[in-house]
């Protein structure tokens, strides 16, 4: 299976949420942290869960998510 991680550009982000509802795994929650602009925005948990689905970089009004998928190196 793919894994992933996600990258949020702050900054772009207005807050709205859309990424945390689309997120099937619950690898995304709202964080206390402001933007340079005041808002709330999402952070990555970074649980292990992320197939890199692009999900929620596709639902992301701003585009203020960026996808990184991880190669899986099998052990001998």
């Amino acid at each position: 299976m793919k894994k992933g991680k996600i990258r949020i550009l702050v900054d772009r982000c207005k807050g709205c949420a859309l990424c945390i509802d689309e997120c099937r795994y619950k690898e995304i929650k709202m964080s206390k942290k402001l933007n340079n602009h005041g808002y709330n925005v999402p952070e990555f948990l970074g649980k292990g869960q992320c197939t890199a689905c692009k999900l929620c970089s596709i639902i992301c009004p701003e585009a203020a998510i960026e996808i990184i998928e991880l190669v899986e190196v099998e052990q001998c």
